[in-house]
């Protein structure tokens, strides 16, 4: 058995440690496309048709961007009521879709192992509290690990605003942080965090969309970034 510690910990040169910042849907637990079709059956209470793919093509930012986006595809202003509506209507659907989310493969060996290794990290979120708490309770998170919300920030994913409050909340510099996430608007929210970005295929965006989005590494799901944490200088060593 290997025993794993951050490389940046070490020189004493470098005193500030490594953290890693991980977005939630599609990073540690399987439910990005439960939030599809939560936001398809929203769109279509509201009389808006979009194909599923569109909507995918969307998810990771904030709900209330999201919107918009699917607003320009259908050329229909956006009117307070109906995204009030659009919200409520999504928020059920995903509720009522719960128990079919699972954590992601090697997702929690990933962070079981951060933990042992004293490698602190947070999670941050472009959902409101209101839908993260489902997949946030499939995790064992140790106690006092940082969680940012969409409620907590002034604007969410592309925006860097998630990211430079789960770094304070660490007190690390961002610059020492790494985001991991599943979608080229986290990947785009790290570049303008200047935190270095790695991108999980485990949310359906490809790996060239990522890489051309920021990552500098790419990975299929949480168990295959476990394998390769010394490429994030997360380095193995020798058991005494």
């Amino acid at each position: 058995m290997r025993n794993w510690k951050a490389s940046s910990v070490t020189p004493s040169h470098d005193p500030d440690p490594l953290a890693f910042l991980f977005d939630l849907d599609g990073t540690l637990v399987d439910s990005v496309y439960q939030h599809v079709l939560a936001w398809r059956a929203a769109t279509q209470a509201a009389g808006i048709e979009l194909p599923v793919w569109r909507i995918h093509r969307q998810i990771g930012m904030s709900g209330g961007l999201m919107l918009h986006a699917l607003w320009r595809e259908t050329g229909r202003p956006v009117i307070k009521e109906d995204a009030e509506r659009i919200q409520r209507v999504h928020a059920e659907a995903f509720a009522n879709q719960a128990p079919s989310l699972r954590v992601l493969p090697g997702a929690q060996e990933l962070l079981d192992m951060l933990t042992a290794s004293r490698v602190p990290f947070a999670i941050a979120t472009s959902g409101r509290l209101q839908n993260a708490q489902h997949a946030l309770k499939l995790l064992r998170l140790p106690p006092g690990t940082p969680v940012v919300t969409r409620d907590q920030v002034r604007r969410a994913k592309p925006d860097p605003d998630l990211f430079l409050a789960a770094a304070e909340q660490l007190r690390v510099p961002i610059a020492k942080c790494i985001v991991v996430g599943d979608s080229v608007w986290d990947l785009l929210a790290a570049r303008r965090a200047s935190a270095l970005g790695v991108g999980l295929l485990s949310g359906g965006y490809g790996r060239g969309e990522l890489e051309r989005a920021g990552a500098y590494r790419t990975y299929d799901d949480p168990a295959d970034l476990l394998r390769h944490l010394d490429e994030c200088g997360v380095r193995p060593e020798p058991s005494e």
